[in-house]
């Protein structure tokens, strides 16, 4: 193990700080998946818009949206009385890349 390399305790403590977040929790729910399937294809979108595609009432979805917007995953602006929401591909990366990080972190100090 390198001098820089966490302890077995350190790294299994980091690795679940980084998992056991909001971030993964929003991604644990199919619907959500769903949301952020269609606001790919879609881009910026309107609760009506996403709602056409879904089964759920709006209330749902709206309450979806705002989970994941609160994990950061998608983020929202308004226009007059409309909310568009698109996914904040900026923030998913960045919590990828820590994700990357810490796995190789991980292996390094657990010889994988």
């Amino acid at each position: 193990m390198s001098a820089n390399a966490p302890t077995r305790q350190e790294a299994a403590r980091q690795f679940s700080e980084l998992i056991d977040t909001a971030f993964f929790t929003a991604l644990c729910e199919p619907v959500r998946i769903h949301i952020l399937a269609k606001l790919i294809e879609l881009g910026p979108s309107d609760i009506g818009t996403l709602a056409e595609d879904f089964t759920q009432d709006r209330s749902v979805i709206s309450r979806h949206l705002a989970l994941l917007e609160d994990s950061g995953v998608v983020r929202s602006t308004r226009e007059g009385r409309h909310r568009y929401y698109e996914v904040n591909g900026t923030a998913v990366l960045a919590t990828l890349e820590a994700l990357t990080q810490q796995v190789k972190r991980v292996v390094t100090c657990c010889n994988c």
